[in-house]
């Protein structure tokens, strides 16, 4: 049995070992590419590139020619030219990185905390305000990926980290659309522009915004990753080519007023791509500085912890952990016939020995003639027996590796299950390092493990109590010293096995935070070399790598001690056999086949003995793996996917929303994000959803889907509850695009349809609608184009188009935009939205809008504040109303 343990490990060991030599002789970023020791005394540019072409991968065509900000930043690969950055570099990517910690934290990294340039970043960040919506100021905990803030909060922590660390080079990668016209302007005048805290900085800045172009040294204007042009901004305006796509783009821009006092920013925008025709890089270099009163911060609240601690039992673990895996492994099919065929087994076993025995008392001299037996009887006799020990063995092996098999696919099930069907609160506070561990570490001791520890337990077991019997059988006065050795064996375990217990437990809880870190480190590899932090992200994984090696290392320690006292005891068995078998072959009470028989078992009973009390440490200590799954399996699910009552066929046929004191809050025990909320939405209505950041705007996207259940109220579609339905029935028929684009690992054809139901027609048709055409026929494979995961190989924007083309596909009665266009560049934008009023004319279209200019010709305007409806009217209604506030934004957005 253990030699067909060691195979198996062996095979793993070698798979591992080859999976292991695949990733480590894989082809790294050159870390050449860039030359960074640029320390002559005549080289004054900041950053140089000369006659450069990029790709993604090396057997890739060039993608970009001439500039590119993430190469600067050395995240692809050079097929020719120069690059070259003098000093250190501060890097802001498009899709914000933000850590699991706090605020500040994120903000802070691993820089020497200094007050008056933190107070100072902040502002000019324009955060102030943010600090005071959050529960503990910048003390609060934002979550795995910021899930606590809006994306133009993460884009401003993100910013204002970059701020903080005070680099040479900045590199911004359009963190300015993130955010509202308002504190864009605000963040480029306090922080980008040649009055900011950035001003003797070198800056290389993509961005949408012409309106800033003025107060840059140099413009690059891009098209098909090539400069098409590049000079200053007013000879640019001279230039009839240049002049033309600028005049283009400024077109589709919002201008925005300076004013001096800050308001509160409007729901952030999802991040703007680079476009594939028309992308602005603006280069801005040194300007003077300017000095700004810095207000105090605010005091800190009381502090509320985002993310819950793991918890661990303590003490023995619980008879219904173990009732748990046995019912599923079943108790009737498997376990009990896996105790039936081990017993017969070591019944048989023992009768063989007995048999042996006797035969060789045959031949001893003296013995008894009459009670010998013909060589052909002994034979067949040992012969049938040693078959029926064999055959109970396979058995019961069989029973209990299908057993074990059974087990993990009945606890495997119920665990995806729930994580699959897991309330938005629960990711919201579990890092996503327990759910890998409970899926990855904890399922493979159930797969590998734990059957096999109950074999080996079972078999040791077996083992000893025939040896006991054996011995008792031969040397009656065994029994006397095997007593006292059995007390000592359940003190040295009552002392043992609660303490490995709880070791295997916090190497348990101490292999989470791996995982996360990993995750974390993973997401944020670009920004993280950009920064230099790749040391101190090391240090940090050796950390949290010694802390779990410390536990397992003292559950080796501890079974060395466990090792030293069964071998004692062990030995001290064996002694006290080989005595009482000496002594009673010269009180002539037993017979010379006998002793051999007794003796030879006490030389195995040391191994079972140890085999028996390890094995009982290890089941105790791996069913805490069955503890945490089953704990996961228990978890809160949303509500049943299907129901009973099943929506009529073609519904929402017309599309009628009607929102009736709808009041929701994310998760038991915080605060209602929607209070009271009544509105009617007609078959067919174009309506636009505003408001500042707070307003609710995401939170009643997110209850039309159900994805927050309502604590109050009723949303009816074309008259049904969608509380009355299921989850499936629902969500099947509403579309959405979302603010953040997602993405799988696959390919675009995919990605667009992943039930295949559409043909290649009408995805090629969908594509076309979407402006997604030149950059698909543009691909070698075409809509068999691999993309990666969350879709890392493609523009944000070019993402967002997909998400696009899905919604064409669906083409469903209420579609909601969540901002669909925020990533792409005005010309585009345009064609997209006359592409949406076209194709869903008959359609109820709801979009979250933070560029007004997009809604000013729906049918109705619907401005939130605090989680309540603050106007519901037509757009020209409302700003013929100077004290409305959509009459407000729009002034603020210079649209009247």
């Amino acid at each position: 049995m253990m030699a067909a343990d060691l195979i198996s490990q062996t095979v793993q060991v070698v798979v591992s070992n080859k999976r292991l030599k695949e990733f480590l002789i894989a082809e790294e970023l050159s870390d050449t590419a860039v030359d960074r020791d640029q320390d002559d005394e005549f080289y004054t540019d900041s950053a140089q590139m000369e006659s450069t072409a990029f790709a993604w991968d090396r057997n890739e065509p060039p993608q970009l020619h001439d500039v590119c900000i993430k190469k600067i930043a050395g995240e692809m690969e050079k097929l020719r030219g120069y690059v070259g950055v003098r000093g250190t570099v501060a890097y802001v990517p498009q899709q914000p990185w933000i850590r699991n910690g706090t605020l500040q934290d994120n903000i802070i990294m691993d820089k020497e905390f200094d007050k008056a340039t933190y107070e100072a970043v902040l502002e000019a960040c324009a955060l102030r305000q943010d600090l005071a919506q959050l529960a503990n100021g910048d003390q609060t905990e934002i979550g795995e990926k910021g899930v606590n803030l809006s994306g133009g909060q993460k884009a401003r922590v993100a910013l204002a980290r970059a701020v903080y660390q005070d680099r040479d080079v900045y590199l911004l990668d359009d963190p300015l659309s993130a955010v509202d016209a308002h504190v864009s302007k605000h963040i480029f005048s306090n922080v980008i522009g040649p009055d900011g805290l950035l001003a003797k900085k070198t800056r290389i800045l993509v961005t949408h915004g012409l309106s800033y172009l003025k107060d840059t040294d140099v413009v690059a204007v891009m098209r098909a990753g090539t400069i098409a042009h590049l000079d200053t901004y007013e000879n640019l305006l001279e230039n009839p080519d240049a002049s033309e796509i600028l005049q283009e783009s400024a077109q589709k821009s919002e201008e925005v007023p300076v004013t001096e006092e800050l308001e509160l920013s409007e729901e952030d925008a999802e991040e703007r791509a680079m476009d594939a025709d028309d992308v602005l890089s603006v280069i801005s270099k040194t300007s003077r500085a300017s000095k700004r009163s810095r207000k105090p911060s605010q005091g800190k609240k009381q502090h509320q912890k985002l993310i819950e601690d793991e918890t661990s039992a303590l003490g023995r673990v619980k008879f219904s952990i173990y009732l748990a895996y046995f019912n599923s492994m079943g108790i009737f099919r498997y376990f009990i016939p896996f105790l039936i065929t081990l017993t017969l087994n070591s019944v048989f076993v023992m009768l063989r020995s007995l048999w042996l025995t006797d035969w060789s008392n045959d031949n001893i001299p003296g013995a008894d003639e009459a009670l010998a037996k013909p060589l052909g009887i002994r034979l067949g006799v040992y012969a049938l027996i040693g078959s029926l020990e064999v055959i109970c063995l396979y058995l019961a092996l069989t029973a209990l590796i299908l057993g074990g098999v059974a087990a993990s696919l009945k606890l495997h099930k119920p665990l995806l299950h729930n994580i699959l069907r897991s309330p938005l609160s629960h990711f919201d506070v579990t890092p996503l390092g327990r759910i890998l561990n409970r899926l990855g570490k904890d399922m493979e001791t159930v797969d590998l493990r734990l059957s096999s520890n109950f074999r080996f337990l079972a078999v040791a077991f077996m083992n000893v109590l025939q040896t006991c019997i054996i011995i008792s059988i031969s040397t009656p006065l065994f029994i006397v010293v095997i007593i006292p050795i059995f007390v000592i064996y359940l003190l040295i375990l009552r002392y043992f096995i609660p303490c490995s217990r709880q070791l295997q437990r916090l190497a348990s809880l101490t292999r989470s935070p791996i995982y996360s870190h990993f995750g974390e480190s993973v997401q944020g590899s670009t920004t993280i070399r950009a920064f230099g932090w790749t040391e101190m992200f090391k240090r940090q994984n050796k950390e949290k790598l010694g802390t779990h090696v410390r536990c397992s290392y003292f559950s080796l320690i501890s079974n060395r001690w466990l090792s030293v006292r069964l071998e004692l005891l062990g030995s001290t068995v064996i002694l006290a056999t080989s005595l009482l078998a000496v002594m009673s072959r010269d009180w002539g009470t037993i017979t010379a086949g006998a002793i051999g028989l007794s003796v030879s078992y006490s030389l195995n009973i040391t191994f079972m003995l140890n085999l028996f009390v390890r094995q009982v440490s290890e089941v105790e200590t791996n069913v805490v793996a069955v503890e945490r799954i089953k704990e996961y399996t228990e978890t809160a699910v949303e509500a049943p996917w299907r129901r009973q009552r099943r929506p009529p066929v073609g519904w929402p046929s017309k599309g009628e929303v009607d929102i009736s004191d709808y009041s929701t809050r994310y998760r038991p025990g915080l605060d209602l994000v929607l209070k009271g909320l009544s509105v009617h939405i007609s078959a067919g209505e174009k309506v636009g959803v505003v408001g500042r950041t707070g307003a609710g705007k995401s939170s009643l996207t997110l209850a039309l889907f159900r994805i927050i259940e309502p604590a109050g109220g009723t949303i009816l579609l074309d008259n049904v509850d969608i509380t009355s339905i299921g989850l499936h029935d629902l969500r099947e028929r509403l579309t959405i695009i979302p603010q953040d684009p997602v993405l799988f690992s696959g390919t675009l054809r995919f990605n667009l349809d992943p039930t295949s139901k559409y043909s290649d027609a009408d995805l090629w048709s969908a594509i076309e609608m979407a402006s997604l055409k030149p950059f698909v026929e543009s691909l070698p494979f075409g809509l068999q184009h691999q993309i990666d995961e969350s879709g890392e190989n493609i523009s944000v924007g070019q993402r967002q188009l997909v998400c696009l083309t899905r919604a064409l596909l669906r083409k469903s009665r209420i579609l909601v935009l969540d901002e669909a266009t925020a990533a792409i560049d005005g010309h585009t934008d345009a064609l997209i939205q006359g592409t949406i009023r076209k194709q869903f004319e008959d359609s109820t279209v709801i979009t979250i809008a933070h560029r007004l200019n997009t809604i000013l010709d729906y049918d109705r305007v619907l401005v939130m504040e605090s989680g309540r409806v603050a106007e519901f009217a037509p757009p020209q209604q409302l700003l013929s109303n100077k004290n409305s506030i959509f009459y407000s934004m729009a002034a603020s957005a210079g649209l009247v």
